[in-house]
């Protein structure tokens, strides 16, 4: 009898090219994407006299580097970036790539326009030089990052050498209370199996709370369990999958999508499929959360108050707490709930999408920033849509700066940066030392997190703000 396999196992054997004694397999890459950080790859496969043997398969999108504000058709005035940005251009025309670009409309952060575009699909193997690849996983398919050698290796063989990973099931069940979204999950089971804890490890993503989210909270839960350690997110595409995609302008069309259907309906782990671990999470008891450390397992409740280092019995923990503390500027046994901050941002990958902004709009509308901010969709559709719904006059309204697509602040490398020694509160996915700018202080949240600390000019709890308000 056949042995009982899980989603990823399943989708693992599908795209097994070959195998060495050693274990590493070989494995076909189904879709490959790369943005303006891939030039070290192109040159490497240009040294080598190669060309990209899978054009068709390779898809080029300007995020990372690009300018979010000004008039970005006039020109990027960073003679560096704009090296950068012309280089993609380039190798993409040289290479017969389609490209997403600076001046294109569909433009956006590679894991926003990936799905939106249908490129993402069930049953697929992605990759990209970027870690948060994982997003595609919401999908069913296998998507991971890679490195800059890697992202040549694909390029030249359209193929990549891998360990296979452990199997880890994340199970949420119940229902979420108002006011939790999928980021609160997300760091609620960071926290709960901390930084490290799926190292090695292919997350799937089960459970009643899990079903009843949108594609959108998919990509969120998705996004973020490589801050769990773990080498890929994944979820089992259902109804609601296939509700997303369908005409979306890369996806199957007519009978093509409904065969499509058929054949992802059993993209699903076998009932008594065998994990190497096995985590549970009550969804009902999953509040609001915010991080008051330097990691992004350090969540917490927002009602509650941020760690003692003195009650800590561990001595690595307790010097990572005094050290995380003195970076943060926070005081031990203080409420989260009386952390001011400086500023705000509502973007990137994790929480870009047209559900986040609206749950941010839905808590903002009528109301004010008590301090500045910026919001970047995560791209020129979802910015366009949202014009269109008219959250761009509520962001704008509150106070806060409305910007074009890109990765922005997320990662502060295209001028949108935390000055040295703010606090920001964050929709992003990381929250490390200078992540958002040298000496920045960053807090994660949700985005509705988010605009509760703009309006209250410090980390606050979401639920009575959106007391009467349609979300």
């Amino acid at each position: 009898m056949k042995e009982p396999q899980t989603l990823f196992d399943r989708l693992w054997a599908t795209h097994e090219v070959a195998r060495q004694e050693a274990g590493a397999s070989l494995l076909w890459v189904d879709r490959h994407y790369i943005h303006e950080g891939s030039f070290h790859a192109f040159s490497q496969m240009k040294a080598r006299g190669r060309r990209v043997a899978e054009p068709d398969l390779t898809f080029g999108f300007a995020d990372h580097y690009v300018p979010t504000r000004g008039n970005r058709a006039n020109g990027i005035a960073d003679p560096e970036i704009a090296n950068m940005v012309r280089t993609l251009e380039s190798n993409a025309a040289e290479n017969r790539i389609t490209l997403f670009g600076l001046r294109d409309p569909r433009q956006g952060i590679v894991h926003v326009v990936g799905p939106e575009q249908g490129l993402t699909l069930p049953g697929l193997l992605i990759v990209c030089g970027d870690s948060h690849t994982s997003t595609h996983g919401a999908f069913g398919a296998y998507a991971f990052g890679i490195g800059a050698s890697e992202v040549a290796h694909v390029l030249m063989t359209q193929t990549l050498w891998q360990n296979k990973p452990k199997r880890m099931r994340v199970s949420v069940e119940g229902a979420v209370t108002p006011g939790v979204a999928a980021k609160d999950i997300a760091l609620a089971i960071i926290a709960d199996v901390g930084a490290d804890g799926a190292q090695g490890h292919a997350i799937e993503f089960a459970g009643s709370a899990v079903r009843a989210l949108s594609m959108e909270g998919r990509m969120t839960l998705c996004n973020m369990s490589i801050e769990a350690g773990g080498r890929c997110g994944l979820i089992a595409p259902d109804s609601t999958t296939f509700a997303y995609l369908k005409g979306r302008p890369y996806a199957p069309k007519g009978p093509d999508f409904e065969a499509a259907i058929e054949a992802w309906s059993s993209l699903r782990s076998d009932p008594d499929a065998a994990f190497d671990l096995d985590v549970t999470l009550d969804a009902a008891a999953v509040a609001p959360i915010v991080t008051w450390g330097t990691s992004p397992d350090d969540g917490l409740p927002i009602d509650a108050r941020v760690p003692d280092p003195a009650r800590e019995v561990d001595e690595r923990r307790k010097k990572y707490i005094e050290d995380a503390l003195a970076y943060m500027g926070i005081t031990s046994g203080t409420r989260l709930t009386d952390i001011a901050i400086d500023r705000v941002f509502i973007g990137s990958c994790t929480n870009a999408r047209i559900e986040d902004l609206r749950a941010a709009a839905a808590v903002l509308a009528g109301r004010a920033s008590k301090v500045p901010g910026l919001v970047s969709p995560g791209s020129m559709q979802v910015k366009r849509k949202a014009e269109e719904e008219g959250l761009d006059r509520i962001f704008r309204e509150a106070g806060l700066e409305w910007a074009d697509s890109g990765c922005s602040m997320c990662v502060g490398i295209n001028g949108d940066t935390v000055p040295a020694g703010e606090r920001c509160a964050s929709t992003t996915n990381r929250n490390f030392r200078g992540r958002q700018g040298r000496g920045a202080r960053t807090h994660l949240m949700s985005p509705a997190m988010v605009a509760a600390a703009a309006i209250s000019g410090h980390l606050a709890d979401v639920r009575p703000l959106l007391a009467g308000r349609k979300v």
